[in-house]
């Protein structure tokens, strides 16, 4: 609630879109993207928010444990057209808990991502880096667009820099994987949230000594290393994080905008439910030579 002349003024989850979409316009999302109110009644009362990457059974539980009327999303829960939401469909199944519970469910996937502060501006501060453009920018001088290029304060080694990408972003099974000399200078770096492979030529034109981002394929980087037998050409080392936790960062940027919108009024919570899908990482065999017999 908030106060108006000693009375109190309820705050509606259509108050809640507002702040988001001040801060993470949906015109800024691709075409192809399904972002907004995927359910709730826009003027239901909201007390309580939570953030979280993944619209899946395991944050509908912690927004009902929380107590929560909306629950903020950043991947849409149905990107692709559907004919109908049955009880017994797994996506189905998630609105009908949410309808049942009555809690909202919201979605920014990439406007978020190509918003000013968006959610690689959230993976870069994570990591320590001072923002300074975007990757890919809508339009020449744009400041929104997809990806961010950023630097670090001081150069250092790339293999402490892959340890602190670790240390900066939730354990995964995944984990971080680093492809470069372990002993090459990092200073500038091109962060992209989610998958971006498709971004590999734009970081080697940026310049950057390394690029991090999620989903990274084995063609796509080896092509992408190959490169530096190309003269004149300066390819960045490759960190490569597990998607959910590339996108996590967000979560509480997107937490902390609405809480400045609507302050004193409703409260937020981020989702610390991993919701990655790989639960098991096998090591490295003991005798490299058995594990290539």
């Amino acid at each position: 609630m908030s106060w108006n002349g000693g009375e109190p003024v309820a705050v509606r989850i259509q108050d809640v879109v507002e702040a988001l979409e001040a801060a993470y316009p949906p015109e800024l999302a691709e075409s192809w993207d399904a972002v907004g109110l995927v359910c709730g009644d826009p003027q239901a009362v909201v007390q309580r928010v939570l953030f979280c990457v993944d619209p899946v059974e395991a944050t509908v539980d912690e927004s009902i444990d929380f107590g929560a009327q909306l629950l903020v999303a950043h991947h849409p829960l149905l990107l692709r057209g559907v004919h109908g939401v049955p009880a017994d469909d797994p996506k189905g199944r998630i609105v009908h808990r949410l309808i049942r519970a009555g809690i909202g469910l919201y979605c920014a996937h990439t406007n978020a991502d190509s918003a000013v502060h968006g959610v690689s501006d959230a993976l870069a501060a994570a990591l320590g880096l001072t923002v300074l453009r975007p990757l890919a920018p809508h339009a020449e001088g744009a400041q929104t667009g997809l990806g961010r290029i950023g630097e670090l304060t001081e150069p250092e080694p790339f293999r402490d820099f892959v340890q602190r990408v670790a240390n900066s972003l939730p354990t995964t099974a995944w984990g971080v994987r680093g492809a470069g000399d372990p002993e090459r200078p990092i200073r500038t770096v091109a962060v992209c949230g989610g998958a971006g492979d498709s971004y590999l030529a734009t970081a080697v034109a940026a310049g950057v000594d390394a690029y991090v981002t999620a989903d990274l394929r084995h063609h796509p980087a080896g092509e992408h290393l190959s490169r530096a037998d190309v003269p004149g050409t300066r390819v960045p080392a490759l960190v490569d994080v597990a998607h959910w936790a590339s996108e996590w960062p967000w979560c509480q940027q997107a937490a902390d905008t609405v809480a400045a919108a609507l302050p004193d009024t409703v409260e937020v919570l981020v989702s610390t439910r991993r919701t990655d899908p790989w639960t098991v990482h096998a090591g490295a065999a003991s005798d490299p030579g058995r594990a290539l017999a």
